[in-house]
């Protein structure tokens, strides 16, 4: 993953683990085939493609209420 991409989306979503979730997660759709919502001339990883997409505001996330994490158990 490219640093200054990195330090980017961490700007936009700044709790550590949040962001390692939602790059995670992304990555897993586009290696299943999912369109990335970023176009680049240079070749992208699909994890600098997903921080990318954070980064432009193409990716929002939402976290569970502590309701929904107790019904999750």
């Amino acid at each position: 993953m490219r640093d200054d991409y990195v330090r980017a989306a961490s700007l936009v979503i700044d709790d550590p683990n949040v962001l390692i979730n939602v790059v995670s997660r992304r990555v897993k759709q586009l290696k299943r085939g999912n369109r990335a919502l970023v176009e680049s001339l240079e070749k992208l990883s699909a994890e600098d493609t997903a921080l990318r997409e954070i980064i432009e505001g193409k990716i929002s996330y939402e976290l569970a209420t502590p309701e929904e994490v107790a019904a999750h158990r």
